[in-house]
């Protein structure tokens, strides 16, 4: 569903703290609207906390009621703050992609040694959360030769999937149905993560530390993986943990 910039325009002023009317009666009486725009700041905040938590959870097919329901506020308060929930979605799998494509800059720049920069991405990526809270079109995959025949690969949107001809390897595929997520602005957000984790990627195979076969695709489909969401906090860390180390040792090139 095509989401209308002026729809995502009013989301964005609303949830900047709604000042609309704040001085509309020109006097300037700033003892009555300040504590209204501290508490539209809270809600926006528990919207936006609960949404993490609810679509972490629950994916994002979680109905609105479920984010409301979390945050402890009344649903149209939600509706106030993100017009329809194709926008809520976008602002959050907007801050995910943002923040794990400043993980990954963070491993590139800390870590000299490409197999620890991978591994340090993959490692903080998943102990964050970020893998339940992917956005579709990241996520997507599809073979490669099947992909191509379909007319669904876009070579200028992810340079760094091609791995060994004829291999079948996985490649990302952008997914139309998305809707939100297909706004210039997350296509741009995507674009820079798919980049720099592909320097990763590139970095490690050059070095002979990852499998030949391995694409940006495989890593981030790892972060997910690796980011099962228990009911418990100390096994869901212990899972994750014991889980990545299989996936690590799995994508590791091995002497022949």
């Amino acid at each position: 569903m095509h989401i209308q910039d002026s729809h995502w325009t009013s989301a964005s002023a609303i949830a900047s703290g709604g000042a609309v009317g704040a001085a509309g009666n020109g006097r300037g009486d700033t003892s009555r609207t300040t504590p209204l725009r501290v508490d539209a700041q809270r809600n926006l905040e528990h919207v936006l906390r609960a949404a993490r938590e609810v679509f972490g959870e629950l994916g994002y097919g979680a109905p609105m009621e479920d984010v409301a329901r979390r945050a402890r506020v009344g649903v149209g308060t939600v509706y106030r703050r993100f017009p329809s929930k194709d926008v809520l979605v976008r602002r959050i799998a907007e801050e995910e992609t943002s923040r794990l494509t400043d993980q990954a800059r963070s491993a590139l720049g800390q870590e000299d040694e490409p197999w620890s920069a991978l591994s340090r991405f993959l490692r903080t990526s998943v102990a964050s959360g970020a893998g339940r809270l992917l956005p579709p079109q990241v996520l997507r995959v599809g073979v490669a030769d099947e992909a191509e025949g379909a007319g669904l690969l876009d070579e200028a949107r992810v340079p760094q999937q091609r791995t060994q001809p004829g291999a079948g390897e996985l490649r990302l595929v952008p997914e139309e149905s998305a809707g939100s997520l297909g706004s210039a602005e997350y296509d741009a957000g995507a674009t820079a993560l798919l980049e720099v984790v592909g320097q990763l990627v590139d970095r490690a195979r050059a070095a002979g530390q990852l499998r030949a076969d391995v694409s940006v695709s495989d890593v981030l489909l790892v972060i997910a993986t690796a980011a099962p969401s228990l009911p418990d906090a100390a096994q869901q860390a212990a899972a994750s943990a014991r889980l990545l180390d299989i996936l690590l040792e799995g994508l590791r090139s091995r002497p022949l």
